[in-house]
């Protein structure tokens, strides 16, 4: 959601209200940034997923919507690999299933009354995607979409956008199939999730509201992060997981100023806020989606990668910008 688009002034008493701002970010730039997505002059750019290359970094893989067209496979250098043309796809995340390959999983919002899941096979070598299949993602817009591996299962959590969250095994047989397993609803607008691969814990974002858990198994959530105009100012948007020894930490996009909260689960203690500011590839604003992933990514990113999707970049179309995870922990104090 474009916070910027709909926070319009409000005059009271000859007067208008103040954006609010959160607690100052400290700033880092870009290391890099991808092609422009295709379509230009809309909010289009919206949600990456990262495939670590664990044999070679440095060609690891960004999965990336352009909610109007279609999903991007980009490479760290930012260049374009692939396009693949999937109509309205939000959000998007990917797994690792070994034998069954790199599945890539986007919310597809082409039956606004009906959401899906569109699924596709990584081909991490060439950089490019095949279409498996279409399966139910529930009744009404889809939105959001984040994945769980546990054992030899694929999980998969719709997010719609009027609130309602759906929990579905997937069956990645020749005809791709989705079990529905649990169903639950916060009462407004959401769309950012994240699960922690240690436990299955889920994160869900409603944008006016906060930061959401949800235990394995339960259909009622705790309010772990609200809205305080400090640490995360309306929107909630994109929400990142990263495990560390010793720590994990959630990292949310604070839209409505521009900004990127760090939280150290389970308690959700804040460990500070960035910005991605004007560097050699532009800052970041409005960003929708990000995505975190740890490890060595080669050269440019020696301990982790951050991606955040930039809804600006003008002139050009919007696009991802690539941030070393290495240079927000320095900003940040977290080595």
């Amino acid at each position: 959601m474009r916070a910027s688009t709909l926070a319009l002034a409000v005059a009271l008493g000859g007067c208008a209200t103040a954006t609010p701002h959160g607690l100052p970010p400290v700033s880092v730039t870009a290391t890099a940034e991808t092609e422009p997505v295709g379509t230009a002059a809309q909010d289009a750019a919206d949600d990456p997923a990262i495939w670590r290359n664990a044999a070679d970094p440095a060609k690891s893989l960004i999965v990336a919507t352009d909610k109007k067209a279609g999903l991007y496979v980009y490479g760290l250098d930012g260049k374009v690999k692939s396009f693949i043309d999937a109509g309205l796809v939000n959000n998007v995340d990917l797994a690792d299933m070994g034998t069954a390959g790199v599945i890539v999983v986007a919310s597809d919002r082409n039956d606004l009354a009906a959401a899906k899941l569109a699924l596709f096979q990584l081909d991490t070598a060439a950089g490019k995607l095949t279409a498996l299949g279409i399966v139910p993602g529930g009744a009404g817009e889809g939105y959001g979409v984040c994945l769980h591996r546990t054992g030899g299962q694929l999980l998969a959590y719709s997010v719609l956008k009027e609130g309602a969250i759906h929990e579905y095994r997937l069956d990645l047989s020749a005809t791709p199939g989705a079990l529905a397993l649990r169903t639950f609803k916060l009462a407004t607008q959401t769309e950012g999730c994240v699960v922690d691969p240690a436990d299955g814990t889920l994160y869900v974002g409603e944008e006016d509201a906060g930061i959401w858990r949800f235990a394995p198994g339960a259909t009622q959530g705790e309010l772990v992060a609200p809205i305080d105009n400090q640490h995360l100012v309306a929107d909630v948007e994109g929400l990142a997981l990263l495990r560390e020894t010793g720590r994990t930490l959630l990292v949310a996009s604070s839209q409505g100023d521009n900004a990127y909260a760090v939280f150290e689960l389970p308690a959700m203690t804040p460990l500070g806020r960035f910005a991605i500011t004007a560097g050699i590839f532009g800052g970041a604003e409005e960003t929708d989606g990000i995505e975190l992933a740890g490890g060595n990514f080669g050269t440019d990113f020696p301990d982790g990668l951050f991606v955040a999707q930039d809804g600006h970049n003008q002139p050009a179309a919007q696009n991802f910008k690539l941030v070393s995870w290495a240079a927000v922990k320095a900003a940040l104090g977290l080595d």
